[in-house]
């Protein structure tokens, strides 16, 4: 046990919680909370207390230290950017996979590419966004459905915007390798004709090819913070991501999505959300956490 004293609750005290290796008081817990909320939008409450402790305590033996009110010095102050950024990587969910939610995929390829594809072939400028891409499944996904539909798609302006704010699960995107468990769910033809099998420390890996690297494009971004894009897009995914915002964030995203979409564009959302606020009357539901933007909304 830590030998410094702190009368503060220690994290024990609250609901499902162990203090173990290291002391973590409540007070620890809301610095940590508050930090979170204010750079990436996300609410903790008390009861991802134990999930936080989990998560931080490989950054406090990294760092020495014996107590996450240092930790909290550390990150809270300006010269611990880098540190802080490691925290908001370890604290933030990337569970993905390759064609997740598939009916969604389904729904892009047989009512939305054919438009976007005839578009595509006069010339015009189709653009897809995967916000919150985690390591690349989302966008791979995306881009492989494009190429099922149109294989030729890297000879037009079709391209694929990937972007979350964990700067190394955009460097893992933008790698393109992926362990043969992960290509599972990929379709055979699509995996051999789109990626090259290697050999990795950990078996069989998959890099993808040319052909589907060219239509995406990684950047990190910060949903809450400033979008630097200036073209509107036909598709947004923006998937299992405000769930983990209060309501009025979730209202605030789905509302700065709108003018950013094309007139008629879609937006694909995870399966437990749901659009609110002054977004909601602006779409029409055409699936399955399916929208439509409606005609003459915000025509420019």
């Amino acid at each position: 046990m830590n030998p410094v004293r702190n009368t503060e609750k220690e994290v024990s005290g609250m609901p499902g919680v162990n203090a173990g290796e290291f002391l973590m008081t409540s007070s620890d817990f809301q610095q940590i909370a508050a930090m979170l909320h204010a750079d990436a939008g996300i609410h903790l409450p008390e009861s991802k207390a134990t999930l936080v402790y989990s998560r931080l305590a490989k950054r406090l033996r990294a760092l020495g230290l014996k107590n996450f009110r240092d930790y909290c010095a550390i990150v809270s102050e300006h010269g611990g950017a880098d540190e802080r950024q490691q925290m908001l990587a370890a604290l933030t969910t990337n569970v993905t996979r390759f064609f997740r939610e598939p009916h969604h995929f389904e729904h892009l390829r047989k009512q939305v590419l054919p438009g976007l594809i005839e578009t595509a072939k006069r010339g015009g400028r189709v653009r897809l966004w995967s916000a919150a891409c985690s390591n690349g499944a989302e966008p791979y996904s995306i881009a492989l459905t494009v190429l099922s539909a149109l294989p030729t798609a890297q000879s037009y302006d079709i391209k694929v915007l990937a972007t979350d704010i964990d700067p190394n699960m955009v460097e893992e995107g933008s790698s393109g390798t992926y362990s043969d468990t992960a290509l599972q769910p990929v379709p055979s033809d699509l995996r051999l004709r789109y990626f090259s099998a290697t050999r990795g420390a950990d078996g069989k890996m998959w890099q993808a090819g040319e052909a589907l690297r060219s239509l995406i494009t990684f950047r990190e971004l910060n949903l809450i913070g400033s979008w630097p894009m200036r073209g509107k897009f036909d598709v947004i995914f923006c998937r299992n991501v405000v769930i983990y915002f209060e309501d009025a964030t979730q209202a605030k995203l789905w509302s700065r999505f709108v003018p950013q979409l094309m007139p008629g564009g879609r937006l694909y959302i995870g399966h437990s959300e749901r659009l609110s606020g002054s977004a909601t009357p602006l779409f029409e539901s055409e699936a399955i956490t399916t929208y439509r933007l409606k005609e003459g909304v915000l025509r420019k």
